[in-house]
């Protein structure tokens, strides 16, 4: 299956399920979930590399991560997840030919086909047209846009009817400039609601209400494996909290045979 096929799917009203992964054992768990589609966001630099934010991870680290995911799928080729990467924080945002060298970079090296990259500012549409006449498909995300923390910061995004009208011609902008799909991330639910009606392209949402074409989550934070649970995606199972606890069972019961004064402490005889 091929990115742009994920439009029939909106047209068939059939949600998409999009999971991150970061490495061959998340990668083979979403498989064997179902997921549509594995993103191997920039995430991962806080997931699996402990940064505070999404801005140090590398285009080097982002093709490693993703090589990784390749690998721990299990199913024949055609039968696998698309797989879409983040395009890291400044792989894009310095010009069109660095943003093709990045994103040819990632198809050519790994299991990606196809790249997702944050906002629709005039510079960023120049980008996005440039890739997808290289033949490398785009997904777009608005609204929370990682990358933006230290301008926007964490919070929901499109609160007042300025921004809600900017998300809207931004997200026809994308849509314009052949985007296969574009994530809306943390606003309003009718919001997301309107813009779902108002595009051809499927509308994936995370924190943005159920009115969307589909949802994307973080794999972590649905499995409860991170330490800060965003509001928006609260954990089906309690998983850090039980992995903690069945390690220190057999931590402790380890550290018991070793203070059992019953054991000998004489070194067995072999018979041989």
């Amino acid at each position: 299956m091929r990115p742009a096929e994920l439009i029939k799917f909106k047209q068939t009203g059939r949600s998409i399920t999009i999971l991150t992964a970061w490495d061959s054992l998340s990668s083979s768990i979403v498989e064997a979930a179902g997921a549509d589609v594995v993103l191997v966001g920039d995430s991962l630099a806080m997931v699996a590399l402990g940064h505070a934010t999404t801005l140090p991870v590398t285009l080097d680290q982002m093709l490693h991560h993703t090589q990784a995911v390749g690998r721990g799928f299990k199913n024949p080729l055609s039968e696998q997840p698309i797989v879409v990467c983040d395009l890291p924080f400044l792989s894009y945002q310095c010009g069109e030919d660095q943003a093709v060298a990045a994103a040819g970079s990632l198809l050519k090296n790994s299991c990606a086909s196809a790249v997702k990259l944050e906002g629709a500012e005039p510079e960023v549409i120049k980008v996005i047209n440039r890739l997808i006449r290289m033949g490398i498909p785009v997904m777009g995300h608005l609204g929370l846009t990682p990358q933006s923390v230290h301008r926007f910061g964490y919070r929901r995004q499109a609160e007042d009817p300025k921004d809600k009208e900017k998300i809207l011609q931004q997200a026809k902008r994308l849509e314009e400039a052949g985007c296969f799909a574009v994530v809306i991330e943390h606003v309003p639910s009718k919001l997301a609601g309107f813009l779902r009606k108002q595009l051809s392209i499927p509308l994936i949402g995370i924190g943005a209400g159920i009115d969307c074409d589909g949802q994307v989550r973080v794999t972590a934070d649905l499995l409860g494996l991170t330490t800060n649970q965003p509001p928006f995606s609260p954990s089906l199972i309690p998983s850090r909290q039980m992995c903690i606890e069945a390690l220190q069972t057999w931590v402790n019961q380890q550290r018991l045979g070793e203070e059992n004064p019953t054991k000998s402490s004489s070194p067995p005889k072999l018979d041989c």
